[in-house]
């Protein structure tokens, strides 16, 4: 015959777990700066904007322009801002098989373009308010990030 044994109910041991920021919620709180992003899955550019809105614990308001295009509207904000040939991507295969090196196109003519075709876009569009930025630009986006002082 085998003895038996019997348990004793202990309590567990504690664990304790290194100081880790609690995960953010998907709504933005009052504290935290809205920020819209656009741009495409596939680009690299988008994903390291994402990531550094990410580490920071911010969250953004991704468009992705794969799903859905950008809205007119949009795009005029931004080259309001900034003019339609700093959205232009030169670098990109679309700019060289289109052949637009090799043609003169005004304003209106670029503007057409990028609506038309959001793979000439250079990317990401980051949003915050009314300051906006094309490409990648850490140092403009870490200046939203930072508190405002008190008027």
């Amino acid at each position: 015959m085998v003895p038996r044994v019997t348990r004793r109910a202990t309590r567990p041991a504690r664990v304790t777990l290194p100081a880790m920021p609690a995960p953010l919620g998907k709504t933005p709180t009052k504290k935290m700066p809205e920020i819209q992003v656009f741009g495409r899955d596939d680009s690299p550019a988008t994903r390291a904007a994402l990531r550094f809105f990410r580490e920071r614990r911010v969250v953004v308001h991704y468009v992705d322009l794969k799903k859905r295009p950008i809205a007119l509207g949009e795009l005029k904000r931004f080259t309001d801002r900034l003019g339609p040939a700093a959205l232009l991507d030169t670098t990109s295969r679309q700019y060289r098989d289109a052949g637009l090196a090799y043609l003169s196109l005004d304003d209106a003519g670029i503007l057409a373009r990028l609506q038309a075709d959001a793979r000439l876009i250079r990317l990401p569009l980051a949003r915050h308010g009314n300051d906006v930025t094309v490409g990648p630009a850490e140092a403009t986006w870490a200046a939203w990030l930072r508190p405002q002082a008190a008027s």
